[in-house]
């Protein structure tokens, strides 16, 4: 069977990826406005794994994006 509202459901998974990316994005502010003035090596071990799923949130929101047909132009200068 064929779905009725493939467009709606992109838009969906769109919000849902724009979330998770919001999550992740503000667990890296919480982080920061924590940080030690001196970090440990405990504290760059967990920026960079923050950093990692904020990077990962992020891909997957621009996955969902062109999926739901919101490819922008490259904003890079050529």
């Amino acid at each position: 069977m064929t779905d009725l509202y493939p467009a709606a459901e992109q838009r969906e998974l769109l919000r849902q990826a724009a979330a998770v990316h919001t999550a992740a994005a503000e667990d890296v502010e919480a982080f920061l406005r924590r940080l030690p003035e001196v970090p440990e090596p405990a504290d760059i071990t967990e920026y960079a794994n923050l950093l990692s799923r904020e990077e990962r949130a992020r891909a997957d929101r621009q996955a969902a994006a062109d999926a739901a047909g919101l490819q922008l132009p490259s904003m890079e200068s050529e």
